[in-house]
């Protein structure tokens, strides 16, 4: 009977432990990290910088500016070109007799002011090193039609007519500009 005892205890004990709960075992959720695509960033290529975006640019070139315009000519400098410009800064306007300025912006002038003004541009993108030497002796014809003698002197200075070229080659989109000290009036 003892025997019978210690089964019917032993097999009350594994049902007792078959019905007890059962040991849960808890995890954690798994972390996704979420991956984040990086942002596309379109480089946008700057816009050409033509003559005229240069000129308006640059507090020196105002009145030049401001005479381009006035001439309606600020639409063809901003054209494909290429141009060479020989660009008057505004001390070379200051410098011209008084009441000349004033006098070719009135809109009665515009024709005499875009002789003037194309009187400073040559077709072609030409390079300071591409200047004659003085003693070539030639001609550069003009936007306008008309020659300019543009060449480098024997001591080296590069000169439009009688105007000194003080700073060359700004290249630009659409040509060149070579900053010049004085107005040049052509001669008729």
């Amino acid at each position: 009977m003892k025997f019978k005892l210690f089964a019917v205890a032993a097999v009350s004990a594994f049902a007792l432990a078959a019905c007890s709960p059962a040991e849960t075992v808890t995890t954690e959720p798994a972390v996704v990290e979420e991956v984040v695509a990086e942002p596309v960033v379109e480089e946008v290529a700057p816009a050409p910088t033509t003559i005229v975006d240069i000129a308006a640019g640059n507090p020196d070139f105002s009145t030049l500016v401001a005479a381009v315009q006035a001439a309606g000519l600020a639409e063809t400098l901003s054209g494909p070109g290429p141009f060479t410009v020989f660009a008057p800064t505004n001390a070379a306007f200051a410098a011209l007799p008084a009441g000349t300025l004033d006098s070719l912006l009135l809109p009665e002038n515009k024709e005499q002011l875009a002789k003037i003004l194309t009187y400073h541009v040559v077709s072609g993108k030409v390079m300071a090193a591409d200047l004659p030497a003085a003693d070539a002796a030639v001609a550069t014809t003009t936007v306008a039609g008309l020659d300019l003698s543009v060449r480098v002197e024997a001591d080296g200075t590069a000169k439009a007519n009688e105007a000194t070229i003080t700073t060359a080659d700004i290249e630009a989109s659409n040509g060149v500009i070579h900053v010049i000290d004085t107005v040049l009036l052509p001669k008729e």
